[in-house]
């Protein structure tokens, strides 16, 4: 099994000066970016990084992403993306449980100052030895006192790398997955895992290096949905990635013309928004309706009339899928070419297997099939993680004989399309991205004013959900709801931290303790 570097190398050996990355007025074409990220790997080689050892990367959708990422992965090293949005304690715990070696960290905007959160939980560890600051200019002095760049520590290192040969089953990368036990898990991604979800955009989606897309890439590159689907699959068939650091309704829609798109991916949210700003975008709608062969959803069920007016609007078909980072992250798909089932998830991508079972705890009776039969979803294939790093216990609870289990209630159809019925426990989806209150719940109870927190997903209008707080303050406390909200703001990324909060006397509880957040709105 080949190096998942492999998926750039090969389309740069094949296609070198076709345009590989595009980021405004700048192109980089395959034999560049392949240049670049040979450099890096030579550069962890020279700071005394081995095959094997972790590499963390903080990085918004720059070319500098795919560069690095696949520049570790040519060491032979493992990527670790975070999110951009972490603040330090976030950071710190990130790179304590990943055993992260070094950190590629982009300084960040004044606004979003991604490189000061990143280098204070640099801080925070010991065992991470090296921190390299991404700065828009590479030739730029570090504007953190003590670092170096990640632009000067690459001048001269030579744009050629033998990559480390490496086995299918070694781990290229560690996705961080928030859980209920609070703290958030590694899942750990073999080389095969990533390949084979990948490359099988060929057969999802039409993919082809004889007639490569051009793929906007609006969603985190971070996040497993756009690393796997626009990123490392545009690469595996020498497609053109453009990248838009932050999605923004009416730029993504001028880009889409611009740049002529054939393919887009994106959550319910983004989609809700490009229809809401395609009037007053400036935008040619035929234009664009003309180039579009491909557009996909997931994250959280799309809604019916979004679905309807998109078809309307560009003349395409949205196409649902369904994958969780522990699943590389794509288990299910609307059929390409075949009607969509509006609701559905679709069936499960080729080599992979999907059941329904028993959702009890220690439980795992296949239910079978039938309409009427509701169970827990179970996924089976070569998408599989590894398991959870450094976390055994929780690596035999989800998987056993083979088969992951989801958390996530659905149902079948006769024809073997798939639907959600229920999600993961508590789980918040706050505009695409996953949340899980019992680890804000941990967070907001360090707070000397707080007693007791429940955290749940509340209607949002553009969001889908929004995060709710219900707390119970200590006696005599005075704090007030926007002094938490700014206070939580300081310790939890932008898409965790409660946005409203309600004061309460008591939680309503089940007799046992639990609380009842069903009662709770």
């Amino acid at each position: 099994m080949p190096n998942l570097s492999s998926l750039l190398e090969r389309s740069a050996e094949a296609y070198p000066d076709r345009t590989a990355v595009v980021l405004g007025d700048t192109r980089l074409t395959y034999a560049q970016v392949d240049a670049a990220a040979s450099q890096v790997a030579n550069l962890l080689v020279s700071r005394g990084i081995e095959p094997g050892d972790k590499v963390a990367l903080s990085c918004p959708n720059l070319p500098y992403f795919p560069i690095v990422y696949y520049g570790i992965l040519k060491a032979g090293a493992t990527v670790v993306p975070l999110n951009v949005l972490l603040k330090g304690r976030e950071v710190a715990y990130h790179l304590d449980d990943s055993d992260a070696k070094a950190y590629f960290c982009f300084q960040g905007t004044p606004d979003l100052p991604i490189g000061a959160e990143g280098h204070a939980g640099f801080e925070q560890t010991d065992a991470c030895e090296h921190f390299f600051v991404i700065t828009a200019d590479p030739a730029a002095e570090s504007p953190i006192e003590g670092t170096e760049t990640l632009g000067r520590a690459m001048a001269g290192q030579a744009p050629r790398f033998e990559t480390v040969e490496v086995d299918g089953d070694d781990t290229a990368v560690i996705l961080y997955t928030s859980g209920t036990t609070g703290q958030p898990k590694g899942a750990e991604l073999m080389h095969r895992n990533m390949i084979s979800n990948a490359t099988a955009s060929d057969a999802l989606f039409g993919a082809s290096a004889e007639r490569p897309d051009t793929l906007l890439c609006v969603l985190p590159l971070f996040h497993s949905f756009g690393q796997t689907v626009i990123q490392n699959a545009g690469f595996a068939f020498g497609g053109t990635v453009v990248l838009l650091p932050r999605f923004e309704a009416g730029p993504a829609l001028q880009l889409m013309e611009k740049e002529r798109v054939t393919f887009f991916a994106g959550v319910p949210t983004m989609y809700w928004g490009l229809l809401g700003a395609l009037d007053d975008s400036g935008v040619d709608v035929r234009t664009v309706a003309e180039t579009v062969r491909v557009a996909v959803a997931g994250g959280s069920a799309l809604p019916v009339e979004v679905h309807k007016d998109f078809e309307r609007r560009f003349g395409v078909t949205i196409l649902e899928g369904y994958g969780l980072s522990e699943t590389s992250p794509v288990a299910s798909f609307s059929v390409y070419g075949e009607p969509v089932r509006v609701g559905s998830i679709g069936k499960p991508i080729p080599g992979v297997e999907m059941k329904l079972i028993n959702p009890e705890p220690g439980v795992r009776d296949d239910l079978g099939e039938g309409e009427d039969v509701v169970g827990e979803i179970a996924i089976k294939g070569p998408n599989i993680m590894k398991g959870y790093y450094g976390r055994p216990d929780a690596t035999a609870e989800a998987i056993v004989d083979g088969w992951f289990r989801s958390g996530d209630l659905g149902r079948k159809d006769a024809d073997g399309w798939y639907y959600i019925v229920d999600r993961s426990k508590d789980m918040i989806i706050r505009g695409g991205y996953n949340v899980y209150p019992r680890e804000i719940e941990e967070v907001l109870l360090t707070h000397p004013d707080v007693s007791l927190a429940a955290v749940i997903g509340v209607p949002h209008e553009s969001h889908g959900e929004e995060i709710k707080a219900v707390v119970i303050r200590n006696d005599g406390a005075t704090v007030t709801e926007d002094e938490l909200v700014a206070w939580a703001k300081e310790q939890m990324a932008g898409y965790k931290y409660p946005r409203v909060v309600e004061f309460v006397d008591a939680l309503p509880m089940t007799a046992t303790g639990k609380i009842l957040k069903r009662e709770l709105s």
